[in-house]
C-alpha cells in the first residue's frame, strides 16, 4: 500500500496505527500505549490549539461588545447607531463562510487559519476607540467579521484531515465549546480591564490576543510536524487510490473539481444545512433577548446577577462537548452506525431545548428562569455532537466548503430570529406580556423538533463526496 504524494497513509493503512502507537482499549476507545502514556499525541495539540482559535475568537466578539457599549455610552451614541455597529460584524461574517471554505480546500486550513487571524487582529488594533467615529469603526468590524468568516471552515478542514472518524464528534464538539468559554471569560474578566485601563484598551488588547494565537499556532505546527511519529494530516478511511488526483489525498490545490451541484442537491447535505439554521436560529434569539426576557418577564437586572449570568455560556461549554463524547460512545463502544450516533445526540439534545424553551415564558421565579434558559441553551449545545460533525462524515475532503455553507445559514437565520423575535413580541403587546414570548419561543422550538426529525429522515453517515463516495 502506498502512500500518496504527501505521505498520506489511510486510517485502515496498519502503518498508521503502527507509527501512532496506539491500540483499542475495552470501551472502544484509542488509547496510548503504556510508554507513550503521557504524550500529548499531534493531532490532540492540533485540537488544542483549534479550540483556543475559537475562545480567542470569541473573546474578541464579546469583548468589542463590551467595549462599544461603553464607548458609546461615553459618546451618547443613540440606540439605533449602536445596533447598526453592533450588526455590522454579521455583514462581513455572513458573506465571507462559503469563501472561507474554498480558501481552506484550496490552499489548506493551516494558512487560512493564520492568514485569517492575522487579518481580524490587525483590523482591531486600527479599530477607532472614539464611538463617535461610526462610520471607521463600521468599517472595521466589517473587516473582522470577513476575516472570521474563515475560521469555522478552516478549522472543520484541517480536523477533517487530522482526525479519524471515531474521534471526529469530540474533537468538533471540543473546538467549537471554545466558543461558550471564550464568551464566558470575555463577560466575567473584560468590565473589570475596561474600568481599569478603559474601554478603548480592550480593542488593542484582542487584537494582541490574536496575534498571539497565530504564534502559538505555527509552532503548534512547527512541532507536531517535527514529531518523529507524526501521521500528516490524513483524511480518508480508504487509500487504494494513490494518484495525485486522488480525492482522498491530503494535497491542497487543484484535484479535480468540486461538486456543487450534487451538494446543493443532496438531502443530506440540507439535513446538515436545516439544522445549524435551527441551532443558530434558537441560541441568537434566546442570548439577544436574554437580558430583556429576565428584566420584563422575571424582573432581573440581568447584569446584577454575578457568576449567574455565564451558567448558560458554562453549560453550553460542558454539554457540547458531552455531545461529541456520547456519540462517539455510541459508535465506537454501543456499536450504532455513524449515521445512528449522529441522529441519536441530535435528536436528544433538540427535543430537550424544544421543551425547556417551551418552559421559559412560564417561570415565575428567577432561579427557574435561569434554569430553563441553561437547560435550553445546553441542550442545544449538545445537539452539536450530531449535526456539527455530519459534514465530516458525508464530505471529509469538502468538510470546510459544507461547513461554510451551512455556517451561512445559520448566521442567516441569527438575523431573521433576533428581528422576528421583537416583531412578535411588539404585536403580543409589548415583552411585558408572556404570550408573545410563549409566541417566539414556541416557533424556536417547533424549529429544534422540525429540523430534527429532517435530520432523522435524510442524515447520513457514509462519505458521499470525494474519496470513493459512489455516485448517487
Amino acid at each position: 500500500m502506498k502512500a500518496n504524494s504527501h505521505g498520506v497513509f489511510g486510517f485502515d493503512n496498519p502503518n498508521y496505527q503502527r507509527l501512532m502507537h496506539r491500540s483499542v482499549s475495552a470501551d472502544g476507545f484509542n488509547r496510548p500505549r503504556s510508554r507513550s502514556k503521557f504524550r500529548f499525541e499531534p493531532r490532540y495539540q492540533i485540537v488544542f490549539a483549534c479550540f483556543l482559535a475559537t475562545l480567542t475568537a470569541y473573546v474578541e466578539r464579546t469583548g468589542f461588545s463590551i467595549a462599544y457599549t461603553a464607548m458609546a455610552k461615553d459618546a451618547a451614541v443613540d440606540e439605533a447607531i449602536k445596533g447598526t455597529v453592533l450588526s455590522s460584524f454579521y455583514w462581513g461574517y455572513g458573506v465571507s463562510q462559503i469563501p472561507g471554505g474554498w480558501a481552506a480546500q484550496r490552499f489548506g486550513g493551516d494558512i487560512t487559519l493564520t492568514i485569517s487571524f492575522i487579518f481580524w487582529s490587525i483590523a482591531s488594533i486600527l479599530t477607532p476607540g472614539n464611538a463617535s467615529n461610526t462610520h471607521s469603526i463600521i468599517v472595521a468590524r466589517v473587516c473582522v467579521g470577513i476575516s472570521q468568516g474563515f475560521i469555522i471552515p478552516a478549522i472543520h478542514t484541517v480536523l477533517s484531515r487530522w482526525i479519524p472518524p471515531n474521534e471526529r464528534a469530540r474533537a468538533v464538539s471540543l473546538t467549537t465549546s471554545g466558543m461558550y468559554l471564550g464568551s464566558a471569560t470575555a463577560m466575567q474578566l473584560f468590565p473589570k480591564v475596561a474600568g481599569a485601563f478603559g474601554a478603548s484598551f480592550l480593542l488593542k488588547f484582542v487584537g494582541l490576543l490574536g496575534l498571539s494565537w497565530v504564534i502559538l499556532w505555527r509552532a503548534t505546527l512547527l512541532r507536531v510536524r517535527n514529531t518523529k511519529q507524526m501521521q500528516t494530516m490524513p483524511i480518508s478511511g480508504n487509500s487504494k487510490k494513490t494518484n495525485n488526483n486522488d480525492s482522498s489525498s491530503g494535497k491542497y490545490g487543484k484535484v479535480g473539481p468540486t461538486p456543487w451541484r450534487r451538494m446543493a442537491t443532496h438531502p443530506a447535505v440540507w439535513a446538515i444545512i436545516i439544522n445549524n439554521f435551527t441551532f443558530h436560529y434558537a441560541f441568537y434569539v434566546v442570548m439577544n433577548w436574554l437580558p430583556t426576557y429576565f428584566d420584563k418577564i422575571l424582573h432581573a437586572n440581568i447584569a446584577s446577577l454575578g457568576l449567574v449570568k455565564m451558567l448558560p455560556y458554562l453549560t453550553m461549554f460542558a454539554a457540547s462537548n458531552a455531545g461529541g463524547w456520547a456519540g462517539d460512545y455510541l459508535i465506537t463502544v454501543g456499536k450504532k452506525s455513524i449515521a445512528g450516533g449522529r441522529k441519536a445526540v441530535n435528536t436528544a439534545g433538540f427535543w430537550t431545548a424544544a421543551a425547556a424553551l417551551l418552559l421559559m415564558p412560564g417561570a415565575s421565579t428567577v432561579g427557574a428562569g435561569v434554569m430553563y434558559t441553561t437547560i435550553a441553551l445546553g441542550a442545544c449545545g449538545f445537539a452539536r455532537g450530531g449535526f456539527s460533525v455530519n459534514h465530516m462524515d458525508i464530505a471529509p475532503k469538502y468538510a470546510g466548503m459544507v461547513m461554510g455553507i451551512s455556517n451561512s445559514a445559520g448566521t442567516l437565520s441569527g438575523v431573521i430570529g433576533v428581528a422576528a423575535t421583537g416583531h412578535i413580541l411588539k404585536w403580543a403587546g409589548g415583552a411585558e406580556r408572556a404570550l408573545g414570548w410563549y409566541q417566539a419561543l414556541t416557533l424556536c422550538a417547533v424549529q429544534c423538533v422540525a429540523g430534527s426529525f429532517f435530520f432523522i429522515a435524510f442524515g447520513r453517515g457514509d462519505r458521499l463526496f470525494g474519496g470513493d463516495a459512489d455516485d448517487f
